[in-house]
């Protein structure tokens, strides 16, 4: 717990497993100008997982309101839930809370909280409720706002890389799964995440099939499959498109897939997604494929990663399909079902144009 008179920071940013290690390039520079502030970070239980042994926070406090957009459990389902976590965060007196997010529910909680001092993004009319109000700019990526948000109270800003740890039990974990499912020691893997929340927002599968079959042949990689246990009825139809792969979907938890790509991956190939972000924090050389949603906010961050994505006249799309739209003949919208084969080999072959770059598959 905290100390007396020790300085008591509150960041909120909660909900999706990309929001939630998009965040960390700004905690890694708050606690590089803070090293003696308690910090607390308002997470979701679910996405919180990937954040598991980050050592820029002192403490992770879970907010869990029912809702469609996020892996809820409900803890904070009703009225006095909701009141005892306010509660508990007056409790903890903070002096100081950055509202990452720019909902005008997380001013209201950053207000009740106590914090004396709210510094946030002044959007959807809650300005007033913030001591300290920091534009947003819908020409940048997630990253940048956020670290934007430290600038504004006079945080230096060092840098912008993502992190993502996995201990040795875990790595382990996903050394002997990986074996168990058909991989040998020193194989190279090409992880393909053909899945996402959203149906629309996901590139064909047969096309992941063939452009995997394309790069794996070409640079010696084993494809393996990674997926949710939610994503098994869809794969399973579609398994006998991936005939050399492994089959990991649904049999690895998150932290599992964080260990595959933290240590075993030499090149991802996936949709816009949590998972994505996920490959992009594990540093591993990235093919994304974006329709609907716009790269420039939330696509992979990373030196290392490639979008391929087509603008349209109604890009980013509200995401009310087909009502700006026709249906393409797969059921997708035409951005991404435009997206070629080839475009995405061709892409994949500038991340990977040899054998030097190519990481090591070895535990």
């Amino acid at each position: 717990m905290s100390k007396p008179g020790q300085q008591k920071i509150l960041v909120l940013r909660y909900r999706f497993i990309g929001d939630t290690i998009l965040t960390v390039p700004f905690l890694r520079n708050l606690r590089r100008a803070r090293p003696e502030a308690w910090i607390t970070w308002v997470v979701a239980p679910g996405s919180a997982e990937v954040v598991k042994g980050i050592p820029y926070v002192d403490e992770l406090l879970y907010w869990d309101p029912v809702t469609i957009h996020a892996d809820s459990r409900g803890t904070h389902r009703t009225l006095k839930s909701r009141l005892e976590f306010v509660r508990d965060l007056r409790a903890r007196k903070f002096d100081t809370a950055y509202v990452l997010k720019r909902s005008f529910s997380s001013a209201i909680m950053a207000l009740l909280s106590g914090a004396r001092r709210r510094v946030g993004f002044n959007t959807e009319g809650r300005g007033f409720l913030l001591t300290k109000r920091v534009p947003y700019l819908s020409g940048q990526h997630e990253v940048l706002s956020f670290l934007d948000v430290l600038a504004a109270d006079g945080i230096p800003v060092v840098d912008d890389y993502l992190e993502s740890w996995s201990s040795p039990a875990e790595l382990q974990t996903a050394h002997d799964l990986l074996c168990t499912a058909g991989w040998s020691e020193g194989q190279r893997l090409m992880a393909i995440h053909p899945f996402g929340a959203i149906y629309q927002k996901t590139w064909p599968m047969e096309r992941f099939a063939q452009a995997a079959a394309v790069v794996s042949e070409r640079y010696g990689l084993v494809p393996v499959v990674l997926g949710a246990p939610q994503d098994q009825d869809h794969f399973a139809g579609n398994r006998h498109l991936f005939p050399t792969a492994i089959d990991m979907v649904g049999r690895c938890d998150l932290r599992t897939t964080m260990a595959v790509l933290n240590r075993f991956t030499a090149l991802f190939l996936g949709n816009d997604s949590g998972v994505m972000h996920l490959a992009a924090a594990a540093g591993v050389p990235l093919v994304a494929l974006f329709g609907p949603t716009s790269p420039v906010r939330f696509g992979p961050w990373g030196a290392r990663t490639e979008v391929v994505y087509s603008s349209f006249p109604c890009s980013p799309c509200r995401q009310k399909y087909f009502t700006e739209c026709e249906p393409t003949p797969s059921g997708k919208p035409a951005c991404i079902d435009c997206i070629t084969v080839d475009r995405v080999v061709e892409t994949c072959a500038r991340l990977l144009p040899g054998e030097k770059d190519l990481k090591p598959g070895l535990l």
